[in-house]
């Protein structure tokens, strides 16, 4: 028997990572990573629109881009340190990723209960540590933020 919330929290610490190597860059700390239903890493990123100065590059989009072509997307985990905005969430819609593990969603919350209606597995692990890293970043860099989701 698999223990699933081990499972995700293994890979909730691939997005983590991604996160933190994002906020090292002087980047928005949101990691991304997506997954195949066994758990085998097929490809991480993170949020570089500050350092690559292009604002299609979010965490979700890095890591989705990076897992290049795939027949069906319908079997994949897609995990994220944070609620995806409706840009990402549209790209999990999209392509009928199955599952979307979300690191926390209480500094934002996206567009999950849209993806949830839509018939996305939605799983909010509520990590504190995540919650924290977002939180930290909205109080130090609000125009940043809210330039990342689209507010003025």
């Amino acid at each position: 028997m698999q223990d699933w919330h081990t499972l995700y929290q293994q890979m909730l610490a691939v997005a983590l990572d991604e996160a933190r190597l994002g906020h090292a860059e002087g980047g928005v700390p949101v990691g991304a990573a997506l997954f195949t239903q066994e758990g085998t890493l097929l490809s991480r990123g993170h949020n570089r629109r500050v350092q690559d100065g292009d604002p299609s590059i979010h965490g979700e989009t890095d890591a989705f881009r990076r897992a290049g072509r795939q027949t069906s997307y319908r079997n994949l985990i897609m995990v994220t340190t944070l609620a995806p905005c409706w840009y990402c969430s549209g790209l999990v819609r999209q392509f009928r990723i199955g599952t979307l593990i979300v690191g926390e969603s209480r500094n934002f919350q996206g567009g999950i209960d849209w993806l949830r209606e839509s018939g996305v597995n939605v799983i909010d692990l509520e990590s504190q540590e995540c919650a924290d890293l977002m939180a930290g970043y909205i109080s130090t860099h609000p125009e940043i933020w809210n330039e990342d989701i689209g507010e003025e």
